[in-house]
C-alpha cells in the first residue's frame, strides 16, 4: 500500500461501483433469495442454511457467479476457429 492510500482508494472505488451499478433482475433475485434464506434459516436455527443464504446474497450483492450475467445470454466473447488450408 502506498503511504497516501491511493491503492486502497482505487480498490474501494471499484468495489463501490461494482455494488452500486449493473443491477439486473438476476442480481436482485439472487440477493432477495439469499436474504430470505438467511432470515428463515436463522429463525429455524438451521445454520447451514444461513451459509447457503450468505452465498446467494453475496452473489447478488457483489455480482459474481451467475448473478454477474456471464453464465447465460452469450456475453462471453468466443472467437470462431480459423480454418487452416492444406497446401500439398
Amino acid at each position: 500500500m502506498v503511504a497516501d492510500g491511493t491503492i486502497y482508494k482505487a480498490s474501494s472505488d471499484k468495489m463501490k461501483a461494482r455494488i452500486l451499478t449493473g443491477w439486473t433482475f438476476a442480481r436482485v433475485l439472487y440477493f432477495a433469495i439469499g436474504i430470505f434464506l438467511i432470515i428463515q434459516s436463522a429463525m429455524d436455527k438451521q445454520w447451514i442454511g444461513v451459509l447457503a443464504g450468505t452465498y446467494f446474497a453475496s452473489m447478488g450483492l457483489f455480482a459474481f457467479g451467475c448473478a454477474s450475467g456471464n453464465c447465460y445470454g452469450g456475453n462471453c466473447a468466443v472467437e470462431p476457429e480459423q480454418k487452416q488450408e492444406n497446401k500439398n
